[in-house]
């Protein structure tokens, strides 16, 4: 029996990990998408190495909506063996930012099984990825992304895909983050994450600079109100008096983090914000929890939510500190329930999986479901 007579497709993902969100902050997606695929009587695999500690902090045990496989990746023979293993999928996913043999993966990738097998490569950081690949031709990527029948970003919109397509690209399409509420939702407050603001962000280079100015001069410009830090790598950055950091906060604690701060803020990557339409998990996790959300300025933003009523947005760590000040207990429920109701009737992942959904069996010529 063929894919073209089944129910559902045999779909095989390459990625970072599916249980682990340590120093993994595509966790979510990956969750959001992989479950509404599942829903939809498809039958996932993830792919995930060993490495980074990531099976140390697990923070879901495998779960029943998708076959997990944690592989070695000591050496490319290794990783090799690992997508052989695949050979049976209808669909076969690459995704970006695995962090280990990712060459590799995207060339056995290309090549796993027969001629009709559907190959996507999944590109979770679109603007790093297209800067790599435009500043030099011979980029292995930019040349194994030929082989691809599609590449999916999870934000940029219009302005990624034309990127992509110009480099010749057979399709390109945008599914962009979104909310699961199963997962993320109303839980009561949690004493520990009380604050007026609060930000949940792990240390990178590409967004060290935007939260020194959103969080860090706001908190400064504000120091009769709590900012609360969560997230890798700040151990060693010295805090104003009134900024509170706990480290590294697994997902089972997210919900409780965003339903007890006045405020919840966003700061999107210097990279994802000057491209735009790239709202990070982390809006429709807050969402989803009927948070107050500030965030700092991106182009489209309000192609998500509506400036003012539904989202909170600042220009400046100024703008950050001046809404943290103006934002009283009952301006930002009514804030958040706004969000979360727009949210929960357009940004679910049971949406951007039905657009997944679609664009398989177009491409496999299989009945779409309902």
């Amino acid at each position: 029996m063929n894919a073209r007579t089944r129910a559902g497709l045999d779909i095989a993902i390459f990625g970072s990990s599916l249980v682990s969100s340590w120093w993994n902050g595509a966790c979510t997606y990956y969750r959001g998408i992989v479950r509404g695929l599942h829903e939809r009587g498809h039958r996932v695999t993830f792919y995930e190495p060993i490495a980074y500690e990531r099976q140390e902090h697990r923070d879901i045990p495998d779960p029943d909506y998708a076959r997990v496989v944690i592989y070695p990746a000591q050496d490319e023979a290794q990783v090799r063996r690992t997508v052989q293993s695949a050979d049976g999928a209808d669909v076969v996913v690459k995704t970006s930012g695995v962090g280990v043999f990712d060459e590799v993966l995207e060339h056995a990738v290309a090549r796993v099984g027969p001629p009709d097998t559907l190959r996507i490569f999944w590109d979770v950081d679109a603007p790093a990825t297209l800067a790599r690949m435009e500043a030099d031709p011979n980029d292995p990527t930019r040349s194994e992304l030929l082989r691809y029948d599609a590449v999916f970003t999870y934000g940029g919109g219009l302005p990624v895909v034309r990127r992509y397509m110009q480099l010749g690209v057979r399709a390109c399409a945008t599914i962009y983050n979104g909310l699961d509420p199963l997962t993320h939702h109303r839980v009561p407050v949690d004493p520990r994450f009380r604050a007026d603001c609060a930000l949940l962000a792990n240390r990178l280079p590409d967004r060290e600079q935007r939260i020194d100015e959103f969080f860090f001069r706001a908190a400064s410009l504000a120091p009769e109100h709590e900012f609360l830090l969560a997230g890798n790598g700040w151990d060693d950055r010295p805090m104003p008096a009134n900024v509170r950091c706990i480290g590294h906060l697994g997902t089972d604690h997210h919900n409780a983090f965003n339903c007890s701060a006045t405020t919840v803020l966003n700061v999107t990557r210097e990279s994802m914000a000057a491209n735009g339409w790239s709202p990070p998990t982390r809006v429709f996790e807050a969402a989803g929890a009927g948070a107050c959300l500030i965030t700092d300025a991106w182009p489209g933003v309000d192609h998500f939510f509506a400036i003012g009523t539904e989202v909170l947005v600042a220009c400046d760590g100024e703008q950050v500190a001046e809404h943290v000040r103006t934002a009283t207990p009952q301006r930002a429920k009514e804030i958040g329930n706004r969000a979360s109701a727009r949210a929960l009737e357009e940004h679910t992942y049971m949406q951007r999986a039905a657009q997944v959904d679609a664009f398989l069996r177009d491409r496999i010529e299989m009945p779409c479901v309902s």
